[in-house]
């Protein structure tokens, strides 16, 4: 028999959990739901089984059940009841996802306890965060995080499509915030503001840089749960950088001293003359290199150095998709084993100040 729903689920509750919530609550048939979306009724099994196989994630079941009760049976649900609205759901999803877009941070999930957490791994617990379970449940639900290690104690990370939200929901909250200071001055100078007629140009959304291709590289981790990359790997590959960086910034400085120090009489400049540091970096960068050896030294370049992507490396290089990052990691082993091989030969131990 259909059962109808007590009162709308929220805005922010996917369409296919909606439909999911429809078929096993509602009784909704599967043909009746096709209907009425006009679509195959194997496109709607396909969504059903899609979200009934998420129900293996206990904070995705726990949000399920939560939104059934509510919306079906018309009981409370006190884990959910304040994230009905959208706005405030974003609100409060804004402070978490982003503490889990910084490095090492992962939200963990404890059976049994009432709240989940926040914590960066190799950091004191006292900079943990403590987050709700019915956020972390619909953060979930939205395919926001992810589990990458079940268990009693269950970690969650940050998907792509969180860091995508999270990228859009900041934009918004600054043009926002732009608008506003833009609005400040309409009283005295209206003139700045668009009349009608005038086309506003969307404004590019500003991107940091900080965030190298072996620190998104750093952050996934294979089957077993370890890092794809480990951190003797990202710091070979960031101590390349720095002796690229550096070589280069003695080229810039010797070409423009010996610019300015050319005399007015003489026909032509005098070849810059580098310093001892920047011609120590360049040996090393170049004897690196030249150790890794051609394809390898190729994605090293491109990555490490220039800071290309993945997929922008695979296309120039002509490699197959989701191939670059294998020969990355192998280029970074020989890289490793390289600079080991010449600490230990000099005989000096290194500063850990790094670039990136």
């Amino acid at each position: 028999m259909q059962r109808q729903s007590a009162q709308t689920l929220p805005e922010w509750v996917p369409p296919e959990v909606q439909r999911y919530l429809d078929h096993t609550e509602g009784g909704c048939s599967i043909r009746q739901l096709a209907r009425d979306l006009k679509c195959h009724p194997s496109t709607v099994l396909r969504q059903i089984r899609r979200v009934e196989n998420r129900r293996d994630d206990p904070l995705v079941d726990c949000a399920i059940c939560e939104l059934a009760v509510a919306h079906f049976d018309g009981q409370t649900a006190p884990k959910y009841r304040q994230f009905t609205d959208a706005v405030m759901l974003k609100a409060a999803a804004l402070e978490v996802l982003a503490r889990l877009c910084q490095s090492g941070a992962v939200l963990a999930v404890v059976e049994g306890m009432e709240k989940a957490v926040v914590v960066r791994e190799g950091e004191a617990m006292m900079s943990k965060f403590a987050v709700e379970q019915g956020l972390a449940g619909n953060l979930a639900l939205l395919g926001w995080i992810g589990c990458t290690r079940p268990g009693r104690l269950r970690r969650y990370h940050i998907t792509p499509m969180g860091r995508t939200f999270y990228s859009r929901l900041m934009a918004e909250r600054e043009n926002q915030a732009r608008a506003k200071l833009e609005q400040g001055f309409s009283e005295a100078q209206s003139g700045f503001l668009p009349k009608q007629g005038d086309k506003v140009k969307d404004r590019r959304t500003r991107y940091g840089l900080g965030e190298t291709p072996l620190d998104m590289l750093a952050r996934l981790h294979d089957k077993s749960g370890e890092p794809f990359l480990a951190r003797a790997l990202v710091d070979a590959g960031k101590r390349l950088r720095e002796g690229f960086e550096l070589a280069q910034i003695g080229d810039h400085l010797a070409q423009g001293r010996a610019y300015f120090a050319t005399s007015e009489s003489c026909g032509r400049a005098l070849p810059p003359k580098q310093s001892a540091a920047s011609a120590a970096a360049k040996k090393r960068a170049a004897e690196a290199m030249a150790a890794l050896g051609p394809g390898l030294n190729d994605i090293a370049l491109r990555c490490c150095c220039h800071l290309e992507g993945l997929e922008v490396a695979e296309r120039q290089l002509g490699w197959s998709a989701r191939s670059g990052k294998i020969v990355l990691r192998i280029a970074l082993g020989q890289l490793k084993a390289f600079y080991d091989e010449m600490d230990e030969r000099l005989g000096e131990a290194r500063s850990n100040q790094l670039i990136g």
